[in-house]
C-alpha cells in the first residue's frame, strides 16, 4: 500500500504533466476573442503580438496568415504542408503570447449535391480535426455550406428541398461520428441565406442529428433579418458554445463590423451573459484596419451593461 506522501507525490506529478488551463473568468463575465480570418497580411508571430498587445486572450484561428495560408471558404485546400509538427509550432506561437485558441475555422461545403464532393469535404474536415489535435484544439466551426444550381430546379430553392434536408442530416451524422472518434466538437453556424436559415430550423436540425458532438455557434447578425434576439436565444440557447460578434444593417446582405449595424448589442451581450456565460464573443469581419473600433465598441457595451470583458 502506498503511503500518503507517495500518493500526493504521484498526484502532483500527474498534474504537472497536464498543461495549465487558462485563467478562469468570473461567472457571467463574457470573454472577447478575435477571428483571425481578415489578418491575411500578418504572420502568425506578428498577429500574436498585435492581438496580445490589444489585451485579447482568445482567438478563433483561421489559417489565413502569411506563413499558414491554408483556408478556403466553402471548399477545401491542400493541407500537405501543415504537418503535425508545424501545426504544433503555430499553436505554440499564440500560446506563448498568452492567447488561447478556442477553435479552428473549417467552413467546408457539406451540402453539395454530388456525393463524391461531400465525401471529399468530410475527409478534409477530418484532416482538420487531426490538425486541431496537433494544436491541442478540439472545437471546429463550420456552416452547412452553400450551393447554387446553374439552372432553376423543381421543388423550390435548393437549400429548402426535402431531399437536401435528409442528405444534410445524414452528412452531419457522419461528421458527428468523425468528431466522436477524434474527441472533437463541431459548431454549426446558421445564416439566413443558407441551409440553416433560422434559429428554429437550426434547432430542429441539431435535434434530428442528435449528437452532443454537433452544436451551435450563434452569430446574431446572420439571423437579424429573420429572428429577433429573444427568438435566437430561446431556440438555440442550450446548444450555443460560441458567439460571433459582428453586425448587419436590416435588409442588407453584407455584414459589417460590430457597432456599424442595427443589432442591439446591449441586449445581445445581456442575453449571452445570462444564457451562455462560458461562450466567448469572437469579433469577426474585422482586420488590422478596423478591429480596434469594433473591439472598443464591444468593450464599451459590456461596461455600460455592467459586464466586464477580457
Amino acid at each position: 500500500m502506498k503511503t500518503r506522501r507517495e500518493v500526493l507525490r504521484a498526484a502532483a506529478g500527474a498534474a504537472a504533466a497536464v498543461p495549465a488551463a487558462p485563467a478562469q473568468q468570473r461567472p457571467g463575465t463574457p470573454v472577447i476573442g478575435m477571428a483571425t480570418t481578415e489578418f491575411r497580411g500578418h504572420s502568425n508571430s506578428a498577429l500574436a503580438r498585435e492581438l496580445s498587445a490589444a489585451g485579447l486572450r482568445t482567438i478563433q484561428l483561421f489559417l489565413t496568415q502569411t506563413d499558414s495560408n491554408y483556408w478556403k471558404y466553402n471548399g477545401r485546400s491542400d493541407l500537405a504542408g501543415l504537418t503535425p509538427a508545424r501545426a504544433a509550432e503555430i499553436a505554440a506561437i499564440y500560446r506563448a503570447a498568452g492567447l488561447q485558441i478556442h477553435s479552428l475555422g473549417v467552413y467546408t461545403n457539406m451540402i453539395h449535391p454530388e456525393e463524391a464532393e461531400r465525401r471529399a469535404n468530410l475527409s478534409y474536415f477530418e484532416a482538420m480535426m487531426r490538425v486541431g489535435a496537433a494544436m491541442g484544439v478540439r472545437t471546429f466551426i463550420t456552416e452547412a455550406g452553400h450551393y447554387r444550381p446553374q439552372a432553376p430546379e423543381p421543388g423550390g430553392p435548393y437549400h429548402w428541398q426535402e431531399p437536401v434536408w435528409r442528405t444534410m442530416v445524414a452528412t452531419a451524422k457522419e461528421l458527428a461520428r468523425m468528431a466522436d472518434a477524434h474527441g472533437a466538437t463541431v459548431l454549426m453556424e446558421p445564416y439566413f441565406e443558407g441551409f440553416l436559415a433560422t434559429a428554429k430550423r437550426t434547432r430542429v436540425f441539431l435535434e434530428e442529428v442528435g449528437s452532443p458532438r454537433i452544436r451551435a455557434l450563434l452569430d446574431p447578425a446572420n439571423l437579424l433579418e429573420v429572428n429577433d434576439l429573444q427568438e435566437m436565444f430561446d431556440e438555440l440557447g442550450p446548444w450555443i458554445d460560441c458567439f460571433h460578434a459582428k453586425d448587419r444593417k436590416l435588409h442588407v446582405v453584407r455584414g459589417v463590423a460590430a457597432g456599424e449595424g442595427d443589432l442591439d448589442y446591449r441586449k445581445f451581450v445581456r442575453l449571452a451573459a445570462a444564457r451562455r456565460p462560458a461562450a466567448p464573443l469572437i469579433l469577426e469581419y474585422v482586420g488590422p484596419n478596423n478591429y480596434r473600433p469594433a473591439l472598443a465598441h464591444l468593450r464599451s457595451v459590456l461596461r455600460d451593461t455592467g459586464l466586464a470583458g477580457a
